[in-house]
Parts: structure tokens; C-alpha cells; sequence
């Protein structure tokens, strides 16, 4: 479980953030209470970067059908018919 720093504590404890981010793993920083950034290792980064980059080449050179995957998921709510006139 990441430490969570509020947005304001992150700037001002940037060092102590950052050698934290390197000691024990990705740190969270909030934004008026909502989620906003993860601060993680280079390495830790360059590694997830390179894993999705790989997961879309893979996707887009699989043989099989991959439309599922692509396509945008439709609302769940249904339109209503008009009434008649």
C-alpha cells in the first residue's frame, strides 16, 4: 500500500517523497482528496512504459480477432422510442 501525500505536504517534502518513492515503492499524492500522481522509480517506470508498449504491439499483431478489445464500450442506458403522434 503506497503512503498518500496531500498535494501541498508533496511540495513541500519533495526529498523525503522522492527517497521514499526509492526505499519503499510508489508514493500517492491527492489533489483536495482525489487520487492525481503516483511517484515511482525510474526503473519501476521505464518497465511499466515498456510493458504496455509491448501488450499494444501484441494486441495489433495477434492473429486472432481483437475487435472486442478495441472496440468502445456502449453506454448501458437505452434510449426510449419515441411516442406516437
Amino acid at each position: 500500500m503506497p503512503k498518500v501525500w496531500q498535494v501541498q505536504e508533496a511540495k513541500a517534502r519533495f526529498s523525503e517523497m522522492l527517497e521514499a518513492a526509492m526505499d519503499e515503492g510508489p508514493q500517492l499524492v491527492t489533489k483536495r482528496g482525489v487520487e492525481a500522481a503516483v511517484l515511482v522509480q525510474i526503473d519501476e517506470w521505464r518497465r511499466l512504459r515498456e510493458l504496455a508498449r509491448r501488450d499494444v504491439k501484441e494486441l495489433l499483431l495477434a492473429p486472432e480477432a481483437r475487435t472486442q478489445q478495441l472496440a468502445p464500450r456502449r453506454p448501458s442506458h437505452r434510449h426510449r422510442e419515441a411516442p406516437p403522434l
